[in-house]
C-alpha cells in the first residue's frame, strides 16, 4: 500500500476510473451483441434499430476516452455493412 498522500489518491481514483470503464465497455459490448443477434435472426427492422443504439453507445465510449475513435469507427462501419447487406 501506498504511503504517499497523493500516491494513495492516485490509487482511489484509478479504482473509480476502472469501473467507470469497465461499465462502459460492458454496454458497449451488450449492444453490439444484440445487433449481431439481430443481423443472426434476420430481422432487418429490429437490426438497423439496434445499430443506431450501439453507435451511441460506442460514440459515448469514444467521447469518454474508453475507446479509440478509430477503433469505434471500424465497429461501427463494419455493423453498418453487416445490416446494410441484409436481404
Amino acid at each position: 500500500m501506498a504511503n504517499i498522500k497523493s500516491a494513495k489518491k492516485r490509487i482511489l481514483t484509478s479504482a473509480k476510473k476502472t469501473e467507470r470503464n469497465k461499465a462502459v465497455k460492458s454496454a458497449t459490448r451488450t449492444a453490439i451483441k444484440k445487433v449481431d443477434a439481430a443481423i443472426a435472426s434476420g430481422d432487418k427492422n429490429a437490426a438497423q434499430d439496434t445499430l443506431r443504439a450501439a453507435e451511441s453507445a460506442l460514440s459515448m465510449a469514444a467521447s469518454k476516452g474508453v475507446l479509440h475513435k478509430n477503433t469505434v469507427s471500424r465497429k461501427v462501419s463494419r455493423m453498418s455493412k453487416s445490416v446494410n447487406t441484409m436481404a
